[in-house]
C-alpha cells in the first residue's frame, strides 16, 4: 500500500542516517520542534532524517521544518498523506466511523521501504534524555518491531480485553520498525482490517489493534525507552516538581496535561521550555490557559488541590458553559 505524497525526495536505502518519523498535524509541530531537539541535544555527532507525515502543514511550519536542517545540520522530509489513499476502504462501513489520521502511522514502512530498512516512530510529547545508541544498535532478528510495555495497569486490561495470550501488551508511542519484516508480514493491511472489523471493541483504536496484529512478532525491551509520566497523577495530589524516575531513554507525557500547558504550573514545562527554545518554533508561546471544557474540568481540580477555591469555582462554571 503506497501513500500519495509530495515534497519528498528519495535517499538512498544505504544512507547511514538514522531515521525518525513522527505524524503531527499544525498544532503539534510546536511540541515535535521540542522533541527534536532534545534528540539532538543528547546525541552529538548523529547523523539524523527527521520524517514528517501529514494530511497537511501550513506554509509556517514548512518553513520552521526547513530551518531545522540549517540550524542543526539534519536532514528533514515532509511528507504530505492524500486522503485517496484509503478510499479501497471506503466500502466497509466501519471505515466512516474512523478520522483518517490514526492510521498516517501505519503508512511509514511502505513509504520509507527502499530508503532505510529501520526507522523509529516517535509521538510528539515525548522528550529525549539521553543517548540513544543503544537503541540504535538493537538487532531485530525477524521481528517486525521493537517496543515497550505499557503501565501494568493498562496491560492488565487490555490483554483481558483483547484476550492477548502473551499477557503483554506495548504502547504504541515509540516504536523502532523493521521496514522490511513489517512489509512481508503485510502489518499495515492487517491493522487497518482489525480496526475496521474490531474497532467498536478498541478502546485505543490503532494501538489495540497493532497490538493484536503484531503478537508473537515484535521484540520488548526497557521501559526506559518509552517512560510514561502522567502529569495528572502528579498535580491531583498538589505535587508541581518532577517525580525521580532514574535514567531513562525517552520520557512520553501521555496524559491529557501536556507540559506545554504553562497552566499547569509543574515542573515539566520548565524541561520542555528547555528544548523548545533551541527550536525553530521557539517564539510561539505556550498554551497559557485551558484551551477546552475538559482541561477546564481538570484545572477546576487542580486548583481546588492548592486550595485556591475561588479560582476553582471559577474554572468550573467555565467549564459547565464550555460543555
Amino acid at each position: 500500500m503506497q501513500s500519495s505524497l509530495k515534497d519528498f525526495t528519495s535517499s538512498s536505502i544505504h544512507d547511514p542516517s538514522f531515521h525518525i518519523a513522527f505524524c503531527v498535524d499544525d498544532h503539534y509541530c510546536r511540541s515535535m520542534g521540542a522533541t527534536i531537539t532534545s534528540i539532538i541535544d543528547h546525541n552529538p555527532g548523529v547523523a539524523f532524517t527527521f520524517h514528517v507525515f501529514a494530511f497537511a502543514i501550513s506554509d509556517d511550519n514548512r518553513r520552521r521544518f526547513d530551518q531545522l536542517s540549517i540550524q542543526y545540520g539534519v536532514t528533514t522530509q515532509l511528507h504530505i498523506i492524500d486522503p485517496a489513499i484509503f478510499k479501497p476502504f471506503a466500502h466497509i462501513s466501519q471505515f466512516s466511523y474512523y478520522s483518517p489520521t490514526i492510521f498516517t502511522r501505519l503508512l511509514i514502512p511502505s513509504t520509507l521501504q527502499g530508503i532505510t530498512d529501520k526507522v523509529l516512530y516517535l509521538d510528539a510529547d515525548i522528550l529525549c534524555m539521553g543517548s540513544i545508541a543503544e537503541l540504535m544498535q538493537l538487532d531485530f532478528g525477524g521481528s517486525a518491531a521493537i517496543v515497550v510495555p505499557d503501565a501494568d495497569e493498562t496491560t492488565r486490561r487490555r490483554c483481558a480485553a483483547l484476550q492477548l495470550s502473551s499477557q503483554r501488551y506495548f504502547n504504541s508511542g515509540v516504536m523502532y520498525m523493521n521496514v522490511t519484516s513489517w512489509m512481508a508480514q503485510e502489518i499495515t493491511e492487517k491493522t487497518i482490517l482489525s480496526i475496521l472489523e474490531n474497532g467498536k471493541n478498541y478502546r485505543f483504536p490503532d494501538q489495540d489493534a497493532l497490538n493484536v496484529v503484531l503478537e508473537g512478532k515484535i521484540q520488548y525491551i526497557n521501559r526506559k525507552w518509552n517512560f510514561l509520566y502522567d502529569l495528572i497523577h502528579d498535580l491531583e495530589k498538589d505535587h508541581r516538581q518532577m517525580r525521580d524516575i532514574g535514567p531513562v531513554g525517552f520520557i512520553h507525557f501521555a496524559g491529557a496535561v501536556k507540559p506545554w500547558n504553562d497552566w499547569c504550573l509543574h515542573a515539566s514545562t520548565d524541561l520542555f521550555i528547555k528544548y523548545h527554545k533551541r527550536s525553530p518554533w521557539a517564539d510561539i508561546a505556550l498554551d497559557p490557559a485551558p484551551r477546552n471544557y475538559k482541561e477546564m474540568r481538570m484545572f477546576s481540580r487542580f486548583l481546588m488541590k492548592r486550595g485556591e477555591v475561588f479560582n476553582s469555582f471559577r474554572w468550573y462554571m467555565k467549564y459547565l458553559a464550555a460543555r
